[in-house]
């Protein structure tokens, strides 16, 4: 065969690998940026469905004629379920999230993670919550524009809870995590107090750090008051 015909053969090939090879990439970005996004949105709408269907049997349980008391259960969150709604003005008025127990991998796919260990909501401690910054809805793809004096507002079955930034973000080690002791380190806090701690990763596409604000609890109220001020219509 002549060179020539190999060296047109050569560059042929070559330049079908390259446009295959530049179509699985685009391929891949596209799965990345739009379709996990479009995965998490239905798990994550899922979830709030499923929790304010279980807020409403609730509220109709409690209407109905009392029964014996059930056994004292321990304080805390069934593992894996959503029990509360996030909402960040800063972020958006249409943005809120379900935050359910647990900060595992396939569980940040559905929203928000809740630290097992840290505080309840409300109570003297450290409510510690987790979310991705890129991928799967994006949820805290906004989080560096926290800044003290902003809220973050959270319900569940019972009541609001309005959490006022203090201090943040500040970028650390994900080994770091004095970020969510009851008394968080690094924290404008020295004393106990009701405190809620977020979490996400540190670059944007990356996750070498991770970026840290903290809030205390400035205002409660029962669900039956309505929404809090500030809270987006």
């Amino acid at each position: 065969m002549r060179p020539d015909v190999v060296l047109r053969l050569v560059v042929r090939t070559f330049s079908e690998v390259c446009l295959t090879a530049g179509t699985l990439i685009v391929l891949f970005v596209a799965y990345v940026l739009l379709w996990t996004g479009v995965k998490a949105d239905r798990a994550m709408d899922g979830e709030m469905t499923r929790l304010r269907d279980d807020w409403a049997a609730a509220a109709a349980a409690e209407s109905a004629p009392a029964a014996a008391p059930a056994p004292a259960e321990p304080v805390g969150y069934p593992a894996g379920q959503a029990f509360a709604e996030m909402y960040v003005p800063r972020f958006g008025k249409d943005w809120n999230k379900p935050v359910l127990e647990g900060t595992g991998t396939e569980l940040l796919k559905k929203g928000l993670g809740h630290y097992p260990g840290t505080a309840v909501l409300g109570a003297t401690g450290n409510f510690s919550v987790a979310g991705h910054r890129r991928t799967y809805g994006d949820p805290f793809k906004d989080f560096p524009e926290l800044r003290p004096g902003d809220a973050v507002i959270l319900k569940d079955a019972t009541a609001w809870y309005t959490y006022t930034v203090r201090g943040g973000p500040l970028r650390t080690l994900p080994t770091d995590i004095g970020v969510v002791d009851p008394v968080p380190r690094k924290s404008p806090f020295t004393t106990p107090g009701r405190y809620l701690t977020l979490t996400t990763c540190d670059p944007e596409w990356g996750h070498s750090h991770r970026l840290v604000v903290w809030a205390e609890l400035t205002g409660t109220r029962a669900v039956g008051q309505g929404g809090p001020e500030g809270l987006p219509s």
